[in-house]
């Protein structure tokens, strides 16, 4: 048999080392590889401090979380309540009563003495007509009729003519101040004795809280409760030129020959939600925007008194509130009082 030479040491020594070294730069580049790869960064906590949004996605969260958010109550002058309770009101003073049973349905403040502006020519208007005067009468508006306590303008020039009736109707309607100067200044025995009849016949009504200092309500000296006032409106709504000159809603007069058209200083009596059968408004100052009415809610005739209200609709809107409240009591009468 014949034998293999055996393999000479150094050259297996050789390619021992020979694999060796391959090996190592293997594992090396394997390391290498590693190294290269980008490790995933870990999941940022809470604490972490957030990437700037731009400006444009802040805008759109802003607005998306606007627009979700519940509409703010309105104020409460102006929210309406179907409770049965009166919504807040704007008038400092007020009295809703039942004309025909003398049920109080509301009152606030209504034994609180103030003035009350032009209502007072409901008295002006009462007093004049029970001197059982001429009404075709000719009055001249003259410079005792001018206002110099506020200056207030008036389209009845000095030196106007007009029937009594005319000065009645303007005096009501449109609460034209030197209409109802005129008419004090032609009763008998002048202006003087005209207001010592306003407030004889106040005394005769019973309104204990009522003063009067002039007929036309310029001075915040004439002065009254809601609570009188009721009684006042009631006792003019029994003259029937006192309904239907105060409930006028506009009316063209000649002055000096040309024609003017007046109109009512109270939008309300054009209304077709609202039947009016006695209105008055007023406003100084000192009293606020006043209005008094006669008028029926739920086929009941009713009395509204509003004092010392501010801002240009106020009163109109708490008339409106008081309207749609008593009609809402319909089915629960009763006596309310704030």
């Amino acid at each position: 048999m014949r034998l293999l030479s055996p393999v000479p040491m150094k050259s297996t020594s050789k390619k021992l080392l020979a694999l060796l070294v391959m090996a190592g730069f293997a594992i090396g580049a394997v390391n290498a590889a590693t190294a290269a790869t980008p490790e995933k960064k870990p999941v940022a906590s809470k604490k972490t401090a957030a990437k700037p949004v731009p400006r444009v996605v802040k805008k759109a969260q802003k607005a998306k979380k606007v627009a979700a958010a519940p509409a703010k109550p309105r104020h409460p002058a102006a929210v309406e309540q179907d409770d049965g309770v009166m919504p807040k009101l704007s008038s400092s003073a007020v009295v809703v009563i039942d004309q025909a049973s003398g049920e109080i349905l509301y009152e606030k403040n209504a034994n609180a003495v103030v003035p009350i502006a032009s209502i007072t020519k409901l008295m002006t208007a009462m007093v004049a007509l029970d001197a059982a005067p001429d009404l075709a009468e000719i009055l001249t508006i003259g410079k005792d009729d001018i206002d110099l306590l506020k200056g207030t303008h008036s389209r009845l020039a000095v030196g106007t003519q007009l029937t009594r009736e005319e000065m009645l109707r303007l005096a009501l309607m449109s609460s034209e101040n030197r209409a109802s100067s005129a008419l004090s200044r032609y009763y008998p025995g002048g202006r003087a004795a005209f207001v010592a009849a306003m407030n004889h016949k106040a005394r005769a009504l019973g309104l204990t809280d009522t003063r009067f200092a002039d007929p036309t309500g310029l001075t915040a000296a004439n002065v009254a409760s809601a609570h009188d006032l009721v009684k006042m409106v009631d006792a003019a709504h029994q003259y029937p030129l006192i309904r239907e000159f105060s409930t006028t809603g506009e009316r063209q007069v000649a002055v000096k020959g040309r024609p003017q058209t007046f109109r009512n200083s109270n939008a309300l009596v054009k209304s077709d939600a609202w039947h009016i059968g006695l209105s008055k408004t007023g406003y100084i100052s000192e009293a606020g925007k006043c209005l008094v009415m006669q008028t029926w809610v739920n086929n009941k005739p009713t009395i509204i008194v509003l004092l010392d209200s501010w801002g240009n609709l106020t009163r109109v809107g708490d008339a409106n509130r008081i309207k749609r409240w008593v009609e809402s009591l319909a089915s629960a009468p009763g006596s309310f009082r704030g």
